[in-house]
């Protein structure tokens, strides 16, 4: 539907407060919730937060009340359909209906394939007027949560792989051509800065142990934004992370190695006593099972995870049909074509572009010291809201 100018303004407000409150939602969505007024008032506001149990619209409700504010006759604006089924907390399209909101305007439905459209089926059988956004509004709050919706209808993980490329295809220059163990830097930084955002979505990062050995990196969440602790996940199968890696030595039960079944127990111990966490996981052909990964990690309640690796671990999860996003920043440098390629025994990464779907571009400006502007170009295999 077509929403006035006013009516995108609350809504627009709506994913403000979900997007404050996100680093703190998962596994659930991030939703927030406007209750406004017939005359224009706002009424009371609130977002989810996982630990705190209330909804959005429960946290709204709740502020409202407080400061003796009526809430009949109002509209709730709401970034995702109200919820009509017994979870941790009871459906709050019932404690809307209760407390006497006359009109809902939801952003966008469940995703979940076996309620959606249950919520908004309550509100209009209660008498309620409910209408569904459409176009940049809709997808804002799509993006939003998809982790969640890429996780209530495969119940994995939801995978997304970041790279950065240069003109060949490449990820780093070739080993011999490495004078230090430091980040080979391809992009500028503007989209650095950029590529921080994916790692503030995400609830876990992923590197692989060759990425560890040739670059030492810290993978932490640099956006300086509320959030609960980002998980830095190393497969790692034969345990053999340096113990004075960067990532060791600020362990703070935030990092996980993914060692073999096979692994040295002795080097298990000397991590576990670096503060560390290991554990194993079966495979095949020196390989570890991703599947098992994720399942993991699932079982952890991280249901959004980005990779940030290099050729051979890119390429297994590509191989594998598990990665659900792609986003890559494409520079204008050149690295040869002995360089690292993008992800082993696949195809270039211009190549895997041509298969995304919903796919978005922007352009960050040089910063003078890596080549001109890079461009990042990002899509779904498939998108979850499709589904």
């Amino acid at each position: 539907m077509s929403l006035s100018a006013a009516e995108v303004e609350w809504l627009t407000r709506a994913l403000e407060l979900a997007r404050a409150a996100a680093g703190f939602a998962a596994p659930n969505p991030a939703v927030g919730c406007v209750l406004v007024a017939a005359d224009g008032r706002l009424l009371g506001e609130g977002a989810h937060v996982y630990a705190r149990r209330d909804h959005a619209e429960i946290v709204a409700l709740k502020q409202a009340a407080a400061m003796g504010r009526d809430v009949r006759g109002a509209t709730a604006y709401v970034t995702l359909e109200p919820c009509s089924h017994q979870g941790r907390t009871g459906p709050c399209a019932d404690a809307l209906v209760a407390a006497g909101v006359a009109r809902c305007v939801v952003a966008t439905v469940d995703p979940n394939p076996l309620v959606s459209g249950s919520g908004l089926a309550k509100l209009l059988a209660a008498g309620m007027a409910v209408e569904v956004a459409e176009g940049a509004i809709a997808w804002a709050a799509r993006r939003l949560n998809d982790a969640f919706a890429g996780w209530i209808q495969a119940r994995r993980p939801f995978v997304t792989l970041k790279a950065a490329v240069s003109v060949e295809g490449m990820i780093a220059p070739p080993a011999r051509a490495r004078a230090e163990v430091a980040p080979h830097w391809i992009t500028g930084a503007a989209a650095r800065v950029d590529a921080q955002a994916l790692r503030f979505g995400a609830q876990a990062i992923v590197t692989g142990i060759g990425t560890v050995l040739a670059d030492d990196p810290l993978l932490t969440d640099r956006t300086g934004l509320p959030r609960e602790p980002l998980l830095r996940v190393v497969l790692d199968g034969g345990l053999r992370i340096p113990l004075g890696s960067k990532l060791v030595g600020s362990a703070e039960g935030d990092v996980l190695v993914v060692g073999s079944l096979e692994a040295s127990e002795e080097r298990e111990a000397a991590l576990r006593a670096a503060g560390v966490e290991v554990v194993r996981v079966g495979g095949s052909g020196g390989r570890l099972d991703l599947v098992e990964v994720l399942k993991l990690l699932g079982e952890r309640g991280k249901i959004s995870v980005l990779v940030e690796a290099g050729s051979a671990v890119n390429g297994a999860f590509l191989r594998a049909g598990l990665v659900d996003r792609v986003v890559m920043y494409y520079a204008e440098c050149e690295l040869g074509l002995e360089g690292v390629p993008f992800a082993e025994g696949v195809a270039s990464p211009y190549a895997v572009q041509e298969r995304l779907s919903s796919v978005e571009r922007a352009a960050f400006a040089s910063d003078g010291t890596v080549g001109a502007a890079d461009v990042r170009v990002s899509g779904y295999l498939p998108d979850p809201w499709r589904g």
